[in-house]
């Protein structure tokens, strides 16, 4: 057999040949790709031949599990009949990108995948419960995986022990007259695997440590939203905390076992003292709602807090700007709590003034609250 080898620099054949490879790809072909970590070599799942093929060309028994490969985030919905919290943040915050989830699915039969495979196929995608799922941050994989349109697995293209391949030219040197084609993307660009995490429920841990470290896994696995007033004693306060009780009831989670669960709320001020107790007012107005406001301690607007933070809401246009004046960067993450216009302060006013405020910031947390929910789902 001989291997054609396909170059992406030429972009007026390339679209062409992507289209040929796609259909190779859908007839039992396999096919060397470039990803953003390593090169690898994949095969339809739902082709018998191609994945016995494939097993021999990677020295891998029956029951080893291969990876599944998806040009878009959202196709990873196929594989799974009902993810968790945590492996959805994890696909919306990571993918595209060098990060392979292994995820738990008890019942391939009730996936959406298994409409167009047979049990014999389902076996080649899922073990033990498992599925590994892999969304590759490279334009060339992401096109071909997604015109195959057939599901696709794929591992490293290099025979049992040799190292994983960085260029085509590496790839060429274990699997040349093996394949059908290969696909010349250049050298990868992070010049290591895909960090591989295992997740079951609301925990997760690294199988496979590769392009993303650990304490970044850590960051992307928590939702934290961020509140910003002043003092930091009535507003974003009051925010904070009707947000966390209406997170709570919503995911029928206690709001004490909201940050295990992976989100994490807070509020701070851009003129706070540390750790100075919620305002009367604002402690009256939540009693109101049932919710104990004494717990709350003051901390100052932070460098940290803004990067740690998914989202941030700031109760004036005043705060935003200091957080932007902190993190120029956090632009795309930062509005203003309520859409209509600030959040008045009600420091020193009257009960009155202390419940209109408190309404308002009601009425802007359930609007807040439907939009992350919407798109926590959205993965």
């Amino acid at each position: 057999m001989t291997t054609t080898v396909i170059s992406a620099g030429d972009e007026t054949s390339y679209a062409r040949a992507i289209s040929e490879v796609a259909a190779a790809l859908r007839a039992g072909a396999l096919v060397i790709l470039p990803t953003e970590t390593v090169y690898g070599v994949a095969a339809n799942a739902a082709d018998s031949r191609a994945m016995a093929r494939l097993r021999d060309v990677k020295g891998r028994g029956a029951g080893q599990p291969f990876t599944v490969h998806v040009g878009k985030r959202q196709e990873a919905r196929r594989y799974l009949s009902n993810p968790s919290p945590l492996v959805r943040r994890l696909a919306r915050k990571a993918w595209p990108g060098p990060l392979t989830l292994v995820c738990e699915e008890p019942s391939p039969d009730r996936t959406e995948i298994a409409r167009v495979c047979t049990p014999e196929q389902l076996r080649e995608i899922y073990s033990d419960g498992t599925v590994g799922l892999r969304c590759p941050d490279h334009p060339v994989a992401m096109r071909l995986l997604s015109e195959a349109g057939v599901p696709v697995v794929a591992s490293s293209a290099n025979r049992r022990g040799a190292p994983p391949p960085l260029d085509v030219h590496q790839a060429l040197r274990d699997l040349d007259g093996l394949v059908e084609y290969a696909i010349d993307g250049g050298p990868t660009r992070y010049q290591t695997a895909s960090t591989i995490v295992e997740v079951r429920g609301d925990r997760w841990r690294v199988q496979r440590a590769g392009a993303i470290e650990p304490r970044t896994i850590e960051r992307l696995a928590c939702s934290e939203i961020l509140f910003v007033c002043t003092g930091n004693s009535c507003r974003s306060p009051m925010a904070e905390y009707l947000f966390r009780h209406g997170l709570a009831a919503r995911l029928g989670s206690p709001v004490e076992a909201l940050e295990a669960a992976g989100y994490r709320v807070t509020s701070a001020g851009t003129a706070a003292f540390a750790g100075s107790g919620a305002s009367s007012g604002a402690l009256e107005e939540m009693a109101r709602r049932g919710i104990d406001l004494r717990p709350h301690r003051a901390q100052p607007l932070t460098i940290e807090l803004v990067h740690r933070a998914e989202k941030i809401y700031a109760m004036a246009p005043e705060h935003l700007e200091a957080v932007l004046d902190l993190v120029p960067a956090a632009a795309g993450r930062a509005w203003l709590l309520d859409p209509n216009g600030p959040v008045p302060d009600p420091i020193g006013g009257s009960a009155e003034q202390y419940r209109a405020c408190a309404m308002q910031i009601e009425r802007a947390v359930e609007l807040r609250l439907k939009e992350f929910l919407d798109e926590d789902r959205d993965w």
